[in-house]
């Protein structure tokens, strides 16, 4: 009757994906909390690879149900291409795939919001996947949101039609954007809309709340991380959604009573996409060289991540309001051939002190991180099994890393593909 958790710790694009499908087999359900399309988990394996943007990472196992759950903001159009990707590559999706009515729907006008507004920042902004998944959200807690289960009132198309209205007055302060082909992408909307409700369209709180009940295990996804939690991370540098343990409750409908083992998925250094603070970035050499060892290229946008030493302080603020119980440590052979490998063990303030707990916004006040060389190692541990096929300085890494966050980590991924996973 528990509910596992997995939850970014960083700031989005650990391995998730990875880590939900390589323990997939061990569960009756992968359900899916929140975000949206401006998701991307790569998943590895037989020498294929596939990105997933809204589908639950569960869905390349049988005898798996995969939920979207109401916590999730829902593009039909690029839903319905990613179950069409799927199933070109053989994997049976319809019957395996059940997608809560109380789901938010991306409109067409909210992906022209987000274009309009994201342009008008000029430096300020905020790096969006340019998905709509903003102004969705900002619809849903303005209680005017279209739901996935709206479609089968006979006055879908008359609310939707109110609300582009409404989308469109607004847009009318901003420049045009040029390029949005507004009729084109409506076409879309609908044309995906029906197909949608051929599909397993239930009310996903007494199904997930009676699986339970029945003895059934469920993984609970996540996606993005903690730094772009929309309460606790980097404001207004963030995503709109509750990326942490706690958004687990209100994205499924579950109570947290029933949250069991959270993982929490670390990078053995750390990227971001987007703007917003980074302490530990590095803009010069190592920085471009861990970008071009680790492929760090966003799996949904294409673009640069920017990338950095790992950073203590981050991760154990990370922990504390996740109630972390795992780590699963990825891209550990990315740091091959690097000397040293420095690690981020607190912050220098402007006015001269340290701390090594994560100011209340670093983005205006300066931040120098205060670091720990490691030795590095040049040896292949891709084909590592155990911890002890592991090199001896990689192993003290593991253990320095754990002794500094006060947290077991359970599980040490050393390859992209699933089987180059360690578990502890």
């Amino acid at each position: 009757m528990k509910v596992d958790v997995i939850v970014g710790l960083q700031w989005g694009d650990e391995g998730k994906g990875k880590i939900v499908d390589y323990l997939a087999p061990g569960y009756d359900m992968v359900a899916r909390f929140q975000g949206g399309p401006n998701a991307g988990h790569t998943i590895k394996f037989d020498g294929k690879k596939f990105v997933l943007h809204i589908m639950p990472s569960g869905i390349f196992h049988d005898n798996l149900v995969n939920l979207i759950g109401n916590g999730v903001v829902i593009d039909p159009a690029i839903l319905m291409k990613e179950i069409s990707q799927l199933e070109e590559s053989g994997f049976e999706v319809k019957e395996k795939l059940l997608i809560s009515k109380k789901a938010h729907l991306i409109l067409p006008t909210h992906k022209y919001i987000d274009a309009a507004t994201e342009y008008s920042k000029g430096k300020m902004k905020i790096g969006s996947t340019l998905k709509g998944i903003g102004p969705a959200y900002m619809d849903k807690t303005g209680r005017n949101g279209l739901r996935v289960g709206d479609v089968f009132f006979d006055n879908f198309k008359n609310r939707y039609n109110h609300l582009k209205e409404k989308h469109m007055k607004f847009l009318h302060q901003f420049d045009a954007i040029p390029d949005f082909d507004i009729a084109g992408e409506e076409r879309k909307f609908f044309e995906s809309m029906e197909q949608l409700k051929n599909y397993n369209i239930i009310n996903a709180e007494y199904y997930i709340n009676e699986f339970l009940d029945s003895g059934k295990k469920v993984l609970a996804e996540g996606a993005q991380g903690t730094m772009l939690d929309i309460n606790h991370g980097t404001y207004p540098y963030v995503t709109s959604s509750s990326t942490i343990t706690a958004g687990v409750s209100v994205g499924l409908g579950i109570p947290p009573s029933k949250i069991n083992r959270v993982i929490g998925i670390v990078k053995a250094y750390t990227t971001r996409v987007g703007s917003g603070p980074f302490p530990t970035e590095l803009l010069g050499e190592i920085g471009e060289r861990l970008r071009v060892e680790g492929n760090e290229y966003g799996a949904t946008t294409g673009r640069n991540r920017r990338c950095g030493w790992i950073d203590i302080p981050q991760l154990k603020y990370a922990i504390m309001i996740n109630g972390v119980t795992d780590i699963a440590l990825t891209k550990l052979d990315v740091l091959n051939g690097f000397e040293p490998v420095k690690i981020g063990m607190g912050y220098k303030l402007s006015d001269g002190s340290e701390t090594k707990k994560l100011p209340f916004d670093i983005d205006n006040i300066e931040v120098v991180p205060v670091y720990e060389d490691h030795k590095g190692w040049v040896e292949d541990i891709s084909k590592a099994k155990t911890i002890d096929d592991l090199p001896p300085v990689p192993q003290q890494y593991i253990k320095k890393l754990e002794e500094e966050l006060s947290t077991p980590i359970s599980f040490v991924s050393v390859g992209p593909e699933r089987s180059a996973l360690i578990v502890v």
